[in-house]
């Protein structure tokens, strides 16, 4: 039990109506009481040590990753860094470095292929490393850290950059994070940070910018079997950009960065003879500028669409440099993390949905369910915010929430009851304003507090047996539909191409996992 868990763990026992001198009593009992031995105690402070290490080497390893990755790419060159490494203790160690780079390809099968190292595949090569080497791993880790950091050097400008590019990548994940599941806050992050960065770091220079995702071509299949509809653009760009669709037979270096899987750097498009111009408004002559295309990776590595930034709109044809086209893949990669969050929570929001319809027949006495989603605070005055999604009446009506409600701590003293479930993701049973409430966690898979259900039973002071019985299993089926729909997020294995239809399928897909798992406890019950 952590903290909050114990406090409710407590207030339960000991009920609402219990005077301060027997609360007092209990706690002197229980510290009278409570013993613990020596072996434990041991047992205890080793895994704290155990813990504290582990993630002091995590931040030490993050540390050097950035410095690495000074331009903010996401990744590093895994042939850069072997060569690097292959010069430790000058050269001695080639047998390590070689059965762990063994190691490291059979974990993430991509890396053959793409040649790209992750912050986790960069961590993990360190460790395995080091694990193979002779003498204390902690001491071998220092000591790749200490020449790694001394191998590349930094100007102060550089590291200021670096800085301040990734605090704008992080605004693209805080906008996944706290948009209530819609991807309109992510667009308008990314297009932000490309303009930013090209006013802070590209010499003051006008972008377009876009997003078109991958889609089987049901509307002229002749034309080849995908085709990328943009879905996203920066604002002036939107009456010739946005909802249109590009065919592989039609002009453009699109479906190259797509079939290749790097990016495509155009310097001069006036020169290159297969670019599409979707403004045919702007004259012939002033189709003057530089095209960088970057296709999206999930964490498969497969490509799942691109995102595309031009200077046309800047007449003095500018080019991109090497610094910003790495930056640029940092914000693509960014992009697709942020993308793929949102894809899973509204697989969730499925999953949600399809149990709420299977629970209302059966249990006429709920009133009201309310899901939340919780979701990081935005400034420092609090750590967490609840998120209303869905409000299920006791009809069966659903309001989908398109804009977030979201409910913070300090103003909603009379729901406190939903914050000490978040805390503690432990079920809660409250009366607030003689209506009863059951709040039930739906948790991630490290326990804690994912989302909410907040079940009012109206007077009732509980439901009647059958409808409680239905209402425990659709909670149980639920929280398995969500661990396994959590589970199913990407891992980095062989690289291919993704349709956003097969989102669309995966939608679907969270809607019969609630039915499945019902389906799986009825037959264990025959």
């Amino acid at each position: 039990l952590y903290l909050p868990q114990f406090v409710q763990l407590m207030e339960i026992f000991v009920g609402e109506d219990i005077s301060l001198p027997t609360v007092k009593r209990l706690i002197s009992f229980i510290k009278e009481e409570y013993k613990q031995t020596e072996e434990e105690k041991m047992e205890q402070l080793e895994k704290v040590h155990r813990v504290s290490r582990l993630a002091q080497r995590k931040l030490l390893l993050e540390a050097l990753f950035e410095k690495w990755d000074n331009n903010a790419c996401g990744f590093l060159d895994m042939e850069e860094v072997d060569a690097v490494l292959s010069t430790f203790k000058e050269g001695m160690e080639e047998e390590a470095l070689r059965k762990a780079k063994q190691h490291l390809c059979s974990r993430y099968p991509q890396l053959s292929r793409v040649g790209k190292l992750s912050p986790k595949a960069f961590r993990t090569f360190l460790e395995l490393v080091a694990s193979e080497f002779t003498g204390d791993e902690d001491e071998a880790i220092d000591n790749l850290v200490e020449f790694l950091t001394t191998s590349v050097e930094r100007s102060g400008t550089e590291c200021l950059r670096g800085f301040t590019r990734r605090k704008w990548l992080h605004s693209i994940q805080q906008a996944a994070e706290t948009s209530g599941a819609s991807m309109e806050a992510v667009y308008k992050a990314v297009f932000k940070v490309l303009s930013q960065d090209a006013e802070a770091h590209g010499d003051n220079k006008k972008i377009s910018a876009y997003i078109a995702l991958l889609e089987e071509n049901q509307l002229a299949p002749e034309r080849g079997q995908t085709l990328l509809r943009y879905v996203a653009c920066t604002t002036d760009d939107a009456p010739y950009v946005l909802n249109k669709i590009l065919y592989r037979d039609m002009k453009g270096v699109s479906f190259t960065a797509v079939e290749e899987g790097k990016p495509i750097y155009v310097p001069r498009v006036q020169l290159h003879g297969n670019i599409h111009f979707w403004n045919y408004d702007r004259p012939v002559e002033e189709r003057k500028g530089s095209l960088l295309v970057l296709p999206l990776h999930d964490a498969r590595w497969r490509v799942f669409g691109i995102l595309g930034v031009d200077t046309l709109r800047d007449q003095s044809e500018t080019i991109f440099l090497t610094h910003e086209i790495s930056f640029y893949q940092g914000v693509s990669h960014a992009f697709s993390k942020a993308y793929h969050r949102i894809r899973t929570l509204k697989n969730v929001l499925q999953m949600t949905v399809t149990a709420l319809d299977w629970l209302y027949p059966r249990a006429p006495s709920i009133h009201t369910v309310i899901t939340y989603l919780v979701e990081p605070g935005k400034d420092k005055t609090c750590d967490y915010a609840l998120c209303k999604i869905i409000t299920t009446d006791n009809t069966g009506q659903k309001e989908i929430h398109s804009s977030p409600v979201l409910l913070l701590r300090k103003e909603n003293l009379l729901r406190d009851y939903l914050f000490k479930c978040a805390d503690s993701s432990v079920v809660i049973c409250t009366s607030v304003c003689r209506e009863q409430h059951i709040v039930v966690p739906l948790r991630d898979l490290s326990g804690q507090a994912f989302g909410i259900f907040d079940i009012s039973i109206g007077h009732h002071q509980k439901l009647p047996s059958h409808e409680h019985k239905d209402l425990l299993k659709m909670l149980k089926m639920a929280q398995a539909a969500c661990s396994e729909i959590l589970k199913m997020s990407p891992e980095e294995t062989e690289p291919t191409n993704v349709l956003e239809a097969e989102h669309v399928v995966n939608s679907r897909h969270a809607g019969i996992l609630f039915h499945w798992f019902m389906l799986q406890d009825l037959r264990k019950c025959i």
